[in-house]
């Protein structure tokens, strides 16, 4: 394809990534349309669930323009009615000529509006920059393609991998600009995860602060007896906030509390127990800001997505390590990964990877609207 398409798709992928954080259970979905010349007559993005899909907003901006006119859109035109009407009728009936599309919706129940499309006369192609505008749709597609959430797991570290200091201080590790961009991930997530340990440890808050306009994410603390005090700062009314905790954890000592209650096994309740469960509640993106030894917990049960790690240039020595039993006994069993960035953030460094996938699973849950 043209130069103008990659142009124009590449602007549909960054317009889809303001609405992270606010679509879920929805995907983040960006159009741009533009003219017989080329020029962009219409934008738009799905900005929440339950409104407007990015197709409707850019052929309202668009008008009459859309006729004979090109849509790019990040993801297939949707093929159903739920909350909001089918996309592929909607760009039907306002006379676009080509659509192209960077992700086929893998979800059997919405798919087929290319097909749609091209039943009307409308030129419809893709995949098309696939990779990219996927990339920003990982929390989505994960939960239609394993039916559970997508998870970061975040930590923060010396250079010599120490996540805190041998007396178990931990504040600073990071400098504040890192702690500024910690704070904008959790708003592009639907949930901020932690376990006992920290909870305990730092009595954390894991409230967005500094980011305008920001949806707070579900705070969920995973704490199986039940030992938080009631006067722990995640439980204050800054944002919604899930306890999850054994089925016979005693807790009187919090009435009102948002409980999730789950069986044990071997003592430990079973990650994907937690991920099924919460997805039941809609939650598509978890930020895991766990301890070390929640984020083993993570790994080992092999659902950990993405690692975002913020490398400070300071050496402690000793100290608890960023990462606790992963059930990995030997070097050929190691969790190998696929660096996607690496930048610096102030002083500090932030590596972004993922593990190095396997063959890709077959949709299993249906798309929400």
């Amino acid at each position: 394809m043209a130069a103008a398409d990659a142009r124009a798709m590449r602007r549909a992928i960054a317009l889809a990534a303001r609405g992270l954080g606010s679509t879920s259970p929805n995907p983040v979905v960006g159009c741009v349309i533009t003219d017989a010349a080329g020029t962009v007559v219409g934008e738009g993005w799905h900005q929440r669930a339950g409104g407007p899909h990015a197709e409707v907003h850019a052929l309202r901006a668009a008008g009459e323009a859309a006729r004979g006119a090109t849509a790019y859109v990040t993801l297939e035109p949707c093929n159903h009615t739920g909350r909001t009407g089918p996309c592929a009728q909607a760009l039907v009936e306002a006379g676009v000529t080509r659509v192209v599309y960077a992700v086929p919706d893998p979800n059997p129940q919405a798919s087929g509006g290319a097909d749609t499309l091209r039943a009307a006369g409308i030129k419809a192609e893709g995949p098309f920059l696939e990779a990219e505008a996927a990339a920003g749709n990982a929390a989505w597609l994960t939960s239609v393609r394993l039916g559970r959430p997508h998870v970061t797991w975040k930590y923060a570290a010396t250079l010599d991998g120490r996540s805190a200091a041998e007396d178990g201080s931990s504040r600073w590790i990071t400098g504040p600009e890192s702690r500024a961009d910690v704070h904008r991930l959790r708003a592009e997530s639907d949930a901020v995860l932690v376990g006992g340990g920290t909870l305990r440890a730092d009595d954390p808050h894991l409230a967005v602060r500094g980011v305008e306009g920001a949806t707070q994410p579900l705070r969920v603390a995973l704490d199986t007896r039940a030992a938080i005090l009631p006067t722990a700062r995640i439980l204050d009314d800054a944002a919604p906030t899930l306890l999850v905790v054994a089925e016979d954890a005693d807790t009187r000592h919090l009435p009102g509390a948002d409980l999730l209650r789950l069986p044990l096994h071997d003592g430990r309740i079973a990650v994907h127990d937690l991920l099924a469960r919460l997805h039941a509640r809609g939650v598509r993106s978890v930020f895991l800001e766990g301890g070390p030894t929640l984020a083993g917990a993570f790994l080992e049960a092999g659902a950990v997505d993405r690692v975002i790690g913020y490398l400070a240039p300071a050496l402690l020595g000793s100290g608890p390590a960023a990462l606790a039993d992963a059930g990995i006994t030997n070097i050929a069993r190691a969790v190998r990964l696929d660096i996607t960035e690496a930048v610096r953030v102030g002083a500090d460094l932030r590596i972004t990877a993922v593990p190095v996938s396997e063959a890709v699973p077959t949709p299993t849950a249906p798309k929400e609207h």
